[in-house]
């Protein structure tokens, strides 16, 4: 698959979904009803983005793509901190 360029957003909120998942993923979450609620918004809004309508090809490889690119962009920002 060529290399796709994600709006920021959508990235930032894979991003925001991975962190939301492991937060909620750990023994005894506290917050955990809020956690959920924003597990469910973050999904919509990444599921109904306008980019998955206007992309050529797959938008199953696209979301991979995202998933990969989001865990990486997560990667840097811990080692710049």
């Amino acid at each position: 698959m060529e290399p796709t360029a994600f709006p920021q957003d959508l990235v930032q909120a894979q991003h925001d979904w991975i962190r939301t998942y492991e937060a909620l993923a750990r023994p005894c979450p506290t917050r955990n009803t809020a956690l959920r609620r924003q597990l469910l918004e973050l999904s919509a809004q990444i599921w109904w983005h306008p980019f998955f309508t206007a992309i050529t090809g797959s938008a199953s490889a696209a979301r991979v793509e995202l998933r990969r690119l989001a865990r990486g962009h997560g990667q840097r920002t811990a080692r710049a901190s």
